[in-house]
């Protein structure tokens, strides 16, 4: 969300807030890359396209924040819509595609593997870990920016525009994860469910984009082209980012082997 201001210190905390994202996204995507590689080594391997998915969600939060970027001018609406879309769904798909969490497990030492098995199985994560408050902390934080008045204040403040952005990443990570993410999460419930809750999403994103577009409820000080483009933005970039999300369910749903291991668990 790149928001036009006028003071120096806030271009530099823009700057500085930039400069460590992008190292965030550049070492995250070292250590997984590190990690891949050694288990790659192994008999079990490890897969190049989970590989490959990871580091491009890395790479696209790294490229979303650069600036100059942005194909609109500064503090331009459509511009903040369009990291949104990115940092918010589509980067947090390719990176949960990647299944880092099973990549860490295979890596840590058995021990430590316990130990952030004991943290996947504790109520706080299994609280967040439901598609429902998990479609709360997406669409809930999109209702509370878009309106309210905070969007005012996330531009006067770079500090809490930093924050949105961590939200708008942690938010469409937990989402894609608990609906279609390969590496493991406590008490997932069944695809068919899943399918359901994914719907919904669309049917929320499809108001707001709507909404947005005719300027009902809005409370963003923008002209109307850059409210519309916005909504436009929204409403097809984000049908394009869940479909994406139900393919990925969906290829991953095999009933019949399920069925086949629960009854040889159960033999």
């Amino acid at each position: 969300m790149t928001l036009a201001h006028s003071g120096h210190a806030d271009a530099a905390l823009l700057d500085a807030t930039s400069a460590l994202a992008l190292v965030a996204a550049a070492a995250l995507a070292v250590a997984y890359a590190v990690a891949a590689r050694a288990r790659s080594r192994e008999p079990r391997g490890w897969s190049a396209w989970r590989t490959a998915s990871f580091l491009a969600g890395c790479a696209v939060l790294g490229l979303v924040l650069l600036p100059g970027l942005s194909p609109y001018p500064a503090g331009d609406f459509r511009w903040h819509m369009a990291q949104h879309l990115l940092i918010g769904m589509v980067a947090p798909l390719l990176l949960v595609l990647g299944a880092p969490m099973t990549l860490l497990l295979r890596t840590l030492p058995r021990r430590h593997g316990r130990l952030v098995g004991r943290a996947l199985r504790s109520w706080p994560v299994r609280l967040v870990a439901n598609p429902l408050s998990a479609l709360a902390l997406n669409v809930g934080g999109l209702a509370v920016l878009y309106f309210t008045p905070f969007y005012g204040v996330v531009e006067a403040h770079e500090s809490v525009h930093a924050l949105v952005h961590l939200h708008f990443v942690a938010a469409g990570y937990l989402f894609a994860w608990v609906i279609a993410g390969p590496d493991p999460a406590p008490h997932r419930p069944s695809v068919p469910v899943r399918l359901v809750v994914l719907g919904a999403a669309v049917a929320f994103h499809a108001l707001i984009s709507q909404l947005l577009y005719a300027g009902i409820g809005v409370q963003v000080p923008v002209g109307e082209a850059e409210r519309r483009g916005a909504g436009e933005l929204m409403y097809y970039g984000g049908d394009i980012a869940e479909l994406l999300i139900a393919l990925a369910l969906v290829t991953s749903w095999r009933p019949r082997a399920r069925a086949r291991a629960v009854a040889a668990a159960q033999a």
